[in-house]
């Protein structure tokens, strides 16, 4: 998929709303739960880019597999890849 970059709080939720990551690694049915559950509800950055067989956009596989989601200073990240195992990260940058 092409890289994506929004800066809009609903457009973040609603494209993660849609985001599914099968495979090796970190998964989840539904990417925008885990974002929340890592404390962010309000975010103001959203960049996804690359492209992974297992992960699912609306429906549609190979989306990205690099994706970041900010809201201030807290930052969630989840990368891998074709033939990677995915990873989450959950960082307060300063």
């Amino acid at each position: 998929m092409e890289e994506l970059i929004l800066t809009n709080g609903n457009e973040i939720l609603q494209t993660l709303a849609k985001i599914e990551l099968k495979g090796n690694g970190f998964v989840t049915e539904c990417l925008v739960g885990e974002v929340m559950d890592a404390g962010i509800s309000n975010p103001d950055f959203f960049k996804a880019s690359g492209a992974d067989p297992d992960a699912y956009y609306d429906g549609k596989n190979n989306a990205w597999s690099d994706i970041q989601v900010r809201e201030s200073k807290k930052v969630f990240m989840v990368y891998g890849g074709a033939g990677k195992t995915r990873r989450f990260h959950i960082a307060d940058t300063p």
